[in-house]
């Protein structure tokens, strides 16, 4: 079936404040256009995802499985967020535009999509959300057929496709398209486990994924290095300048940010995640930069540096700063094939307990308080020190407890290590010195048969190398 064929009318996505559309001016726009399609390379994501797809197939032998790409999301009123596509969609088809669904059956793959509007519908000049005059072109079902290398078919076609009774079962992956959802009763044993198999098959990464993790992670170095060669700009505006200035990198180099920056000036730095990023930028404080570039494949960065304004630690922030670097250290070395994963967190988590305790902060002694059944040092250091890296932030959600968290690491894993100390400002049991000092350090690291490698170790990491890096790069 062409294109043509698989037309039906859609409502289009107009506003009332649209101006009136005479017969004749439709008319008269739906003639005159050079339609012609174009060529498109295959991309290097093609063959990987049909190796995807069929070890998921393998999983689910006679099947079929469902997994959308999602749709548009209001922003506000009558505007979108920018599409990004589901990740699971696009690690085992390599898409990523916008209403599209993967399907696989029985080992065989077709992508539904959604392809660029005919020039003899007012869509083409007249909605806002897929017609080319507004958005832009949007790619035919042959030249994603061409890029990705598997056969596509029109959207409108996929209600049919999934009613049929040629699959003994439907699984699909829930929460995504609403559309999809309606389409296929739900089963929530059957749909998730699907959300468990596929989050599992993305937790070792192949030399491939390992490349594009690491130019993340090397675009994101540069994001930092833009940010404090700003940085009179950053004393006068604040986080916002930050934050922008890292954005500007990650939309030039990347796909965009992997996630909303955590641009942390003096007390904020004790929110975990404040994204806010509306406050001031003050000497004699310390700055938390969260941040990390999605590149063009999806994949992202998650770094963490702690810098301090003047370019120069103070005595008590470099103590604590390295109190929390020699815990990040021991939990890059703990990383190794056959740990637990949860060893970082506790080789972390050893060191600044005891480092607590050295500080007189403690109410029992650090063995005492390190006991899964006390646990008080976390209130100074509150977080989980690892996850999984890769296209998500947060990668490779639904799976096994028994496996992530509670597995052990294999060669191929990437994750982060992370550890913090966060004193809150109205904290009544810190001295006043350490109130609104937060600190955490965080890097991307690839396990490996000869040990953790560092994938973001453009940046420095000690005290001493955090301000050489400053005094090299400020203004």
């Amino acid at each position: 079936m062409s294109e043509d064929d698989a037309k039906t009318p859609r409502d289009l996505h107009v506003e009332s404040h649209d101006p009136a559309v005479p017969e004749a001016y439709s008319a008269f726009m739906r003639t005159g256009w050079d339609d012609r399609e174009i060529e498109v390379p295959r991309q290097p994501v093609a063959d990987r995802a049909a190796e995807r797809r069929e070890k998921l197939a393998g999983m689910f032998p006679g099947e079929r499985l469902v997994l959308p790409a999602g749709t548009f999301k209001v922003r506000a009123n009558d505007t979108d967020y920018k599409f990004r596509p589901d990740t699971a969609h696009t690690y085992f088809s390599g898409n990523q535009t916008s209403d599209a669904v993967l399907v696989i059956e029985a080992g065989e793959a077709v992508l539904y999509a959604r392809p660029r509007s005919g020039r003899d519908t007012d869509e083409f000049f007249r909605d806002r959300q897929y017609g080319q005059l507004w958005v832009g072109r949007r790619p035919s079902l042959r030249e994603i057929s061409d890029a990705l290398g598997i056969e596509c078919r029109h959207i409108d076609r996929l209600q049919d496709a999934l009613t049929t009774n040629s699959a003994p079962k439907t699984r699909v992956l829930r929460g995504i398209s609403p559309s999809v959802d309606r389409m296929v009763a739900a089963d929530e044993s059957l749909d998730a486990d699907l959300q468990r198999v596929v989050g599992e098959l993305r937790l070792i990464k192949d030399d491939w994924e390992i490349a594009e993790l690491r130019e993340a992670c090397e675009i994101t170095a540069l994001g930092f290095e833009d940010a404090v060669r700003e940085w009179k700009q950053v004393l006068e505006y604040g986080e916002r300048w930050i934050e922008g200035t890292f954005q500007r990198r990650a939309r030039a180099m990347g796909n965009d940010v992997g996630y909303d920056s955590i641009v942390g000036g003096g007390a904020h730095a004790t929110t975990l995640h404040w994204i806010d990023n509306d406050g001031p930028i003050e000497p004699g404080k310390l700055v938390l930069l969260d941040m990390g570039v999605e590149g063009r494949n999806l994949y992202t960065a998650d770094v963490t540096r702690t810098l301090p304004v003047d370019g120069r630690f103070t005595p008590l922030q470099r103590d604590l700063y390295d109190l929390v670097y020699n815990a990040q250290q021991q939990g890059i070395e703990a990383t190794v094939p056959g740990a637990p994963f949860l060893a970082a967190h506790n080789a972390a988590m050893k060191v600044l307990a005891h480092g607590l305790e050295d500080l007189d902060l403690l109410p029992v002694s650090a063995e005492e308080a390190l006991d899964p059944d006390s646990k008080v040092y976390a209130r100074w250091t509150l977080h989980g020190v690892s996850h999984m890296l890769g296209m998500d932030v947060h990668d490779c959600n639904g799976t096994s407890p028994d496996i992530y968290p509670k597995g052990d690491l294999e060669v191929g894993m990437v994750l982060t290590v992370e550890p913090g100390l966060y004193f809150q400002e109205d904290d009544k049991l810190v001295p006043e010195e350490l109130r609104g000092i937060g600190i955490r350090i965080e890097d991307d690291i690839l396990v490996t048969a000869d040990g953790p490698v560092n994938l973001s170790d453009h940046l420095p990491r000690t005290s001493a190398g955090v301000e050489e890096w400053l005094q090299a790069n400020l203004p």
